[in-house]
């Protein structure tokens, strides 16, 4: 008896203490990569920064409830497929976009302003989403003032904090952004052990019913990223980067949703599923950007020799 009531408290402080303090300090670290530029870069770059927020805002959460309806899901997994999708890029896929040789200032750009639209967007259309598969009598309710006010403190305070930092002591900043980047997907591989362990009596039940689906949504939206972008024009660089805006969720921010403001561990399964999906596919998408990136590169240098002796 002594050991459950011992790891409940263990779960207890996880959720509520652990969880949303190392969220802070991963929207703070992304925030110090911030500058005001950034937000003005949509009008200077329209194009490309439109169809990312396109895509990521708009397109995403179509795919998204489009999947949630159609697959055999549980409500609380289809829940969790709307948490995921409802909660865009985040300091994983901009790691990634870097990774890729992408163009991160414009996967900073959309991070930054997508953590500013979901902070109004996710409780209407999360409240939409409990009704719908929940049920409109169902006991998960969200107060949708409420949530906003706990995702300005989560997301927009910490996010502030972190430009503030950036703009008076941009040394520190600096020296930080790698750390951060790492911290953010060490702890969110912890965030998945950690629900592995909690859910260990249904974690191959919940593989088995939400893995086809991470794996579809994931394939489908990195598709849409980048053939939008393509057929619309953008570089290699833009393309890359909108992939991965749009791929890679920001499952930890949906992971607190379901464990701090939902209070329920099935609805957490989804983020954590599609974790696993989208660090293989991202892995894939470094080695194939990449190689995209020096070949471009290759190709560049040869033709600059060629122009330069034939002069």
């Amino acid at each position: 008896m002594d050991v459950v009531m011992e790891n409940l408290e263990i779960v207890t402080l996880v959720n509520s203490v652990v969880i949303p303090l190392c969220l802070f300090l991963i929207m703070m670290g992304m925030g110090m990569t911030l500058i005001t530029n950034d937000f003005k870069r949509v009008l200077k770059y329209p194009k490309a920064v439109s169809i990312g927020l396109l895509n990521q805002l708009i397109l995403l959460p179509i795919i998204g409830f489009a999947l949630a309806n159609i697959m055999p899901l549980r409500p609380e997994y289809a829940v969790g497929v709307m948490l995921l999708v409802l909660c865009p890029g985040g300091t994983t896929s901009n790691l990634f976009t870097f990774l890729a040789k992408g163009d991160v200032a414009l996967s900073v750009t959309m991070t930054a302003i997508a953590s500013v639209v979901t902070v109004f967007s996710i409780p209407v259309v999360l409240s939409f989403s409990l009704i719908h598969f929940m049920g409109a009598g169902s006991e998960f309710q969200l107060p949708i003032i409420k949530t906003m006010i706990s995702l300005f403190v989560i997301t927009i305070l910490p996010i502030s904090i972190g430009m503030l930092i950036k703009r008076f002591a941009p040394r520190v900043a600096d020296s930080s952004q790698v750390i951060v980047s790492r911290f953010g997907v060490t702890f969110l591989t912890f965030l998945v052990v950690f629900l592995s362990y909690v859910q260990r009596d249904i974690i191959v039940e919940a593989l088995i019913a939400t893995g086809p689906v991470s794996l579809l949504l994931n394939l489908s939206t990195m598709a849409l990223g980048y053939y939008s972008s393509k057929w619309l024009g953008l570089n290699l660089a833009q393309r890359t980067s909108i992939t991965m805006e749009v791929g890679l969720q920001n499952s930890t921010l949906s992971i607190f949703m379901a464990l701090t403001l939902l209070s329920n561990y099935d609805m957490s399964m989804t983020p954590a599923i599609y974790t696993l999906v989208m660090f293989l596919t991202a892995g894939i998408l470094v080695r194939i950007f990449s190689a995209k990136y020096n070949k471009m590169k290759k190709t560049e240098i040869e033709k600059g020799v060629l122009a330069a002796r034939m002069l």
